[in-house]
Formats: structure tokens, sequence, C-alpha cells
């Protein structure tokens, strides 16, 4: 038995609260359970009940046993001191209040039917599994699934919003600048995404919007910063764009120091370092307002217009600085800026819009759910389980669900979790 099963026992009213009685017979009407305490101090604030028709009001604190109270030292903290009931699974002694009085205590071992519990240490069971609930996980109503990877969604765009939110503190609430540093750091995608977080960082906005009007100096900003201009190659357009990043890197007083590493290792090539930089120049120099044609975007294929860009013309026979490659066009692919729009332009929409006090949640589900699901082994994973994903946010939410609730063991915390308990 855990004390986290207790608690959810107790705020959900899972047991019988008929003719509850104390371990001294005295009968106990439950008024409400109070409110949950996530933190230090007693477990539930603000209960109300009735003890042998005597109202009382205050906190009720839960353990496994009546003795973790003397084993947590709760008798020397006066946090404690408004305690009204204490609720256990087993009544193995006495616990006083500091002027000797008894505290009331309710054993609910008796009252908590014995299907719940099997049902709750069948999901916790140790063994190989990939979840708790992978052995049930199918037999979850559709309708609930469905309701609660919503939720999921929601919850993961929160948090996504969170960077949003701590960038626009940084950057003097510059909406365009923060898009900006979004943008960068998932052109880098998995592997260099913090190298390109880091380029963005380095270099002050104002640079971008003075400069985006030249593709070369956009260029050469660009792998300057990234520390891609340091060896000795002789190639023209190298040494070009060498030549402009020294006057940039001296005009703008620019430092590179804090940039991290560029990775090229076990990429395919069209996602190489050089490629998306120079994509990414190409979008500020062919777009002169980012910002706003995002938020004034209405559709999917507005976006596949805005972010369809291509390396310049250097590239098309190059990957890299020094090896010339089968000619191709570098072009942005459709899965890629579905990357975009998941991690960039869907959490910058959604901090514009708690900015502005509007409410864009319907278009936001309207756009994710016509972005293709990822494929990761998170999502393979739970399809094996129930074919579940159609869409981006499927994939979203399910990423969002292994992370912060199956990984945390936090089964009663989730919809899905509380369904197969219950069931």
């Amino acid at each position: 038995m855990r004390e986290n099963f207790l608690h959810y026992i107790w705020k959900h009213k899972k047991f019988d609260v008929v003719n509850l009685r104390t371990t001294q017979l005295q009968s106990i009407t439950l008024v409400t359970v109070g409110q949950h305490n996530p933190n230090s101090g007693p477990d539930f604030f603000n209960a109300k009940l009735k003890i042998d028709q005597q109202l009382w009001a205050g906190n009720v604190e839960i353990h496994v046993k009546s003795s973790d109270w003397y084993l947590h030292h709760h008798e020397k903290d006066s946090a404690y001191d408004n305690v009204i009931l204490h609720v256990v699974y087993e009544h193995d002694t006495e616990i006083f209040r500091k002027d000797n009085s008894t505290i009331p205590t309710l054993e609910i071992k008796g009252y908590i039917d014995v299907r719940l519990v099997n049902s709750y240490e069948k999901l916790f069971s140790k063994g190989e599994k990939w979840i708790n609930c992978a052995q049930d996980f199918n037999e979850v109503d559709d309708l609930i699934l469905n309701n609660w990877l919503e939720r999921m969604y929601i919850e993961r765009l929160e948090q996504k919003s969170d960077l949003v939110e701590t960038l626009l503190h940084n950057s003097n609430n510059d909406l365009e600048a923060t898009l900006f540093k979004l943008i960068a750091k998932n052109f880098g995608l998995k592997v260099n995404g913090a190298a390109f977080y880091s380029l963005s960082k380095s270099i002050d906005f104002s640079v971008v919007r003075k400069i985006r009007t030249n593709p070369v100096e956009l260029e050469a900003l660009f792998f300057g910063q990234a520390r891609l201009l340091e060896r000795e190659i002789q190639n023209d357009y190298y040494l070009k764009l060498l030549k402009k990043y020294k006057y940039l890197r001296q005009k703008f007083h620019l430092s590179n120091s804090q940039v991290v590493p560029f990775q090229f290792f076990r990429l395919r090539p069209a996602n190489f370092p050089t490629i998306r930089l120079s994509q990414l120049a190409t979008l500020y120099h062919k777009e002169k307002h980012v910002l706003s044609k995002v938020i004034e975007a209405k559709c999917l294929e507005d976006f596949y217009e805005l972010f369809k860009v291509e390396a310049t013309s250097f590239w098309k026979d190059h990957y890299t600085f020094d090896k010339i490659s089968k000619t191709s066009h570098k072009i942005t692919t459709k899965a890629f800026i579905d990357l975009l729009i998941i991690n960039s332009i869907l959490p910058i929409k959604f901090c514009y819009a708690k900015q502005k006090g509007l409410d864009t949640n319907d278009h936001i589900f309207t756009i994710i759910k016509e972005v293709s699901s990822e494929k990761n082994t998170i999502v393979s994973a739970f399809n094996k389980l129930k074919p579940i994903t159609n869409s981006a946010l499927e994939s979203q939410a399910l990423i969002q669900l292994k992370t912060e609730y199956c990984d945390k063991n936090r089964c009663l915390q989730c919809v899905i979790g509380n369904a197969l308990i219950t069931k």
C-alpha cells in the first residue's frame, strides 16, 4: 500500500462514506474532504466533518500506518496542530496532540472495495512493462482516451510556451526576436538544436533586421557566428563570406565564444548545419516580417508557403564548403516544416493569444490536427498497444503522457489510470 493511493481514495471519495467510525467508535459524517496539499504540511487543508455530531473544520493527515505520524516527527511540528482527523490504512497506535488529547483516527482499510485495491496493485505490480498499464491500455474507452489526449496536448503546448515566456522576458517583450530564437533552435532539430539556439542568442535580432536585405551578409553572419568560417579553405564563396563576417563582427561587436559547436556526424547531408543555416538566412532575407505572417496564417498551407525556403545557389552542388556534390535543390520539406509548426509556430501563436487575451484554442487544434503524426519510439510503442495516432495532436499528446505521467508513475493523476483502476 502506498500513501499516494490513500490520497487518491480520500480525495475522490473512493470508499464507503456512509457508516464511518473512528478507531474509538465515534461516528464520522464527511462534509468536505478538504483541499489536497502537494507540498509540506498536512495532506488536506480545510476539511469539514462531524464527529459524534460535533462539526470540525481543519486539516486531515493521511498515512499507511498510524505510527508513521511519529516516524515523520509530526508531533514536533506546529503545522500539524490543526489536524482534526488522522486517516490511515492500518491503525497500530494512538496519536496524541500536545495537550495529550487523542487525535481521532479513521482506519480506512475496511471501507475500501477490495476490487479497487486489487486493480491498483495490478497496475503497479512489478515486471517488465513498458508502461504500468500496458496490459490493459487497449481496453480504455475511446472517448475517455481522446479527451485525455487533447488535455495532454494542451499541457505540452503550455510547457513549450514556458520557454517562449522566458525568451520574451529576456528580450523586453520583443516577439519577433523571440520567434527568431525559436525558429533557429528548431532549424537545428534534435542534434544541433542547442547549437542553433546558442547562435541565435549570440546575435542581437536588431542586427538581423539591419542586414536582412543583403543575403550574403546574412549568410556570413550566421556561418561566422557558427564558427564555420575558421578553416583554411580556398573557395571564392567561402572567402567572400569570411570577408563579410570580419566586417560585420567589427561593426556590431559580435562574439561567438558561447556558441555551442555544430555537429555533422551521423546526420543526413540534407540536415547538415551548413544547409540549415543557409535556409534560415534565406527565410529572413525573403520575409521582412515573419511574425506577422505567422500570426495571420489561417491554414496549414499558409505555413508551408511561408517556410518553404531554399539554400542559396552555392549549396546546389555542395553540402560542405570544401567538397562538390551532385546538384540538387536544398529546399525545406513538409516534414521539416511540420516540426517547425509543432515546436515553434503553435507555441508562439498560443503565447501571442494569451498576451492579447484572445481565445485561439480552436484554431490551434484545427492546425495541429492537420499536421502529420510524428514518427518516434514513443508513438510507435503506444500504437502497438492500441492504434491511436491520426495527427501531430496525438503524437505530441503521447509524448507528454509518457514523459510526464507514465515515466513518473503518475497513474493516479492520469485519466487512463483512473479508468483502469475503477473499471
